[in-house]
């Protein structure tokens, strides 16, 4: 049978809503002050050629405010570029834009120094949101950007400094930016590299920045005929990955079987190891097109700092994406993560809607799976049919690293809207927290944060 492209979840919403005084089954805990936000792309038209391309929609934020065991209220604001503002009848919003790029960011919305950031990689710069969410404009950081930022940013839990690693197809290099607490940056480095390839996400550990050199590269041939998104699979590109001393700047690389890889899970130093857990795919972007390359699978690289080799293990061959985990363990050993499964790529990271159009409605697994990875075993929570979970945020509460709570929207069919759902970290299978009753439905999107106040 076949239907819209926008099947599966996918299926953007038509305006912005603002409702207050949600509805909660269950009991909101009281320590969860603040605000789960996530971004994703939600095109504002249907008719602009970009809708059809998963990755290329408007940035759409959707947000839940919780205080004091009260859901306080639900909103979600497309991103205002220049584009998206002029389209609603706005002012643009003041900022700079680096290379002519002026995107409105649809993949990330993190915290720093009490301000909140929409972001996106390859070359836009971030958009910074009010905490209702509307625009304030793009930000450089005072001028501390030299270009673009990245998608996604690591916190290092102890020095309190956030990571991030830029790319963009007119540069030669990949950049290593730090900011400190405050949001001011203190560290641009540039890391020479060939081909101008993507670089999606990296790893932290307490002394070095991994960096992922993967056979995906922008493409001119492909950027020639029009591809919307003109990176591909490259064969002649060798998959290698790099360690960056974090103290001195040294630069290590070390050959890998060829992969692609979007998300990490985390990384740590083991003695003369450094062990990074993530999601890996066989190939990405063939001909232009990730679902021709593999399903995802979560994996282990343990890089031998003695021998230069990288041995390659997969912890959970089941489909999956969105690797979370306690990020007060982030770049440290850890025990736990988090991850949605799925049956078919298309339900994660596909390579655009149109598709999707003849899956049938179980492809698709609705599940989160908690990973316990010093035993080697897995805990898997199932939501109903039609559910359509996203990435699971994981929000500490005590000392246990599992102790807390994760974090999700899950689409309630009956409703025709979606549910913040909270779970309880040490009893993942169990019923809800609490569930808040959101007034509008939720399209599958990219990341999200839990933003404490």
């Amino acid at each position: 049978m076949t239907t819209t492209p926008f099947q599966h979840g996918f299926t953007p919403v038509t305006e912005e809503v603002t409702a207050f005084d949600l509805e909660v089954s269950g009991r909101i805990p009281a320590e969860l002050n603040g605000r789960y936000l996530r971004n994703g792309p939600n095109p504002l038209s249907l008719d602009d050629p970009t809708a059809s391309h998963l990755f290329l929609g408007e940035g759409m934020v959707h947000g839940v405010r919780l205080r004091d065991g009260r859901a306080e209220w639900y909103r979600n604001r497309w991103v205002r570029n220049a584009a998206v503002a002029g389209r609603l009848g706005e002012p643009v919003r003041p900022g700079p834009v680096h290379g002519g790029m002026d995107f409105a960011p649809n993949t990330h919305v993190i915290g720093l120094a009490g301000r909140t950031f929409a972001t996106v990689e390859a070359g836009p710069l971030p958009y910074e949101l009010s905490y209702e969410l509307d625009t304030i404009g793009a930000c450089d950081f005072d001028g501390g950007l030299p270009g673009g930022f990245a998608a996604h940013t690591h916190l290092d839990p102890v020095s309190g400094e956030l990571h991030a690693l830029a790319y963009f197809f007119g540069w030669d290099h990949h950049q290593h930016v730090v900011l400190d607490p405050k949001g001011t940056v203190t560290q641009v480095r540039d890391i020479p590299i060939a081909d101008a390839p993507m670089v999606h996400d990296f790893a932290i550990t307490e002394r070095f920045v991994v960096i992922y050199d993967l056979p995906v590269t922008f493409s001119m041939p492909h950027a020639e005929k029009g591809t919307l998104l003109p990176y591909a699979w490259n064969e002649a590109h060798p998959a290698r990955v790099g360690l960056l001393s974090r103290e001195s700047g040294d630069l290590r690389w070390f050959d890998l079987p060829s992969c692609w890889v979007f998300h990490t899970l985390n990384a740590y130093d083991d003695g003369d190891e450094v062990v990074v857990d993530l999601v890996s795919y066989p190939k990405g972007f063939v001909d232009a097109r990730l679902d021709l390359g593999g399903m995802p699978t979560l994996d282990q690289w343990r890089i031998d700092l003695t021998t230069g080799r990288v041995s390659v293990s997969t912890l959970d061959d089941r489909t999956q994406e969105f690797p979370r985990m306690d990020e007060r363990r982030t770049g440290r050993d850890y025990r736990y993560g988090y991850t949605a499964a799925t049956r078919d790529i298309h339900d994660v990271v596909g390579p655009g809607r149109a598709e999707m159009e003849d899956l049938p409605d179980e492809t698709f697994d609705n599940t989160l799976i908690k990973h316990d990875l010093r035993q080697g075993t897995q805990e898997s929570r199932q939501f109903g049919r039609g559910a359509y979970v996203g990435e699971p945020v994981f929000v500490g509460s005590g000392e246990a690293e599992d102790d807390g709570y994760v974090m999700t929207y899950v689409n309630n069919p009956a409703r025709g809207a979606a549910d913040l759902v909270i779970l309880a970290g040490q009893d993942f299978t169990g019923e809800p927290v609490a569930t808040v009753h959101l007034p509008a439905r939720v399209p599958l999107g990219f990341h999200g944060s839990w933003i404490a106040d």
